[in-house]
């Protein structure tokens, strides 16, 4: 049997299963890929908003860190909630001794329910600290305004954020998700790279049941590319996924419920269930 891919998500929980690590590694498996996690935030939160966050000393994020690194590497890593500069600063020096590691970040600021999960000084010293080092960044257009203090309101607009990530803050590609648009009809994402720029459009489905979308959708990128893939491949089999379950939602929950992180491998017919 040969030897799986691994991905390593560092990231916060949820106890009710939609979003964070217990997203990330529900879609590190649904796309065939061991996952592995570490824990920087402890959340009490559920489909209704989020309660409670207590956020881990530094050095319990480094013992988690250094037990993984020491024992089996990665192929790709993903990064979601960052909730102090210390840590961010722990992440970058391991990312930086480990280069040649794909990076996917995932800029996690606000929960679906609107509960802001980092505060304004944080959110600038993620600029300096790990956007730089990311080859995919996924925000969404509230946080992709947050990171570059402009304005989305059309597709010259879009490009022009684009342009920063790659242009000015460094990041190797950047996928500004859609969802927060203004088209009813489709959702459309945009992946800027060094050299060209991609459109992904999907059908936009009517349901409140989004929770852990931004999580998933940047956990399958991070699976994909410790598959080998290309950042374009890995975007679009991300695409397709979301879209996926999205449609399936499983409706758990009174308020936004998660999406179905196990559409795509029944679509697949991976799961006889």
């Amino acid at each position: 049997m040969n030897k799986p891919k691994i991905a390593l998500t560092i990231a916060g929980t949820d106890p009710t299963g939609g979003a964070g690590v217990t997203a990330d590694l529900k879609s590190f498996h649904s796309c065939g890929v061991y996952g592995m996690a570490t824990i920087t935030s402890i959340v009490a939160q559920n489909t209704l908003g989020v309660q409670h966050i207590h956020n881990l000393e530094t050095s319990w994020v480094k013992e988690q860190l250094d037990s993984i690194f020491s024992d089996e590497l990665p192929q790709a890593i993903k990064t979601g909630m960052i909730a102090t500069k210390e840590t961010m600063e722990l992440i970058r020096d391991y990312l930086s001794t480990h280069a040649d590691i794909p990076y996917v970040l995932d800029p996690v600021m606000l929960a679906k329910s609107g509960d802001s999960l980092m505060d304004d000084d944080t959110k600038d010293h993620l600029q300096s600290t790990l956007l730089p080092l990311a080859d995919v960044v996924t925000p969404n257009i509230p946080e992709a305004e947050e990171i570059t203090g402009l304005t989305i309101n059309d597709e010259d607009s879009m490009r022009q954020v684009g342009s920063i990530f790659i242009n000015e803050i460094g990041s190797k590609g950047v996928v500004i998700k859609g969802g927060h648009s203004a088209d009813l009809n489709k959702a459309k994402d945009f992946l800027f790279t060094a050299d060209d720029v991609f459109i992904f459009e999907n059908k936009r489905f009517d349901t409140r049941h989004t929770h852990g979308t931004g999580c998933t959708f940047s956990a399958v990128i991070a699976a994909e590319l410790a598959k080998g893939r290309s950042i374009y491949q890995a975007v679009k089999k991300a695409k397709e996924f979301i879209s996926l379950s999205i449609e399936y939602t499983p409706e758990i929950g009174n308020g936004r419920g998660p999406v179905n992180h196990f559409a795509y491998m029944k679509k697949e017919g991976l799961d006889d269930e």
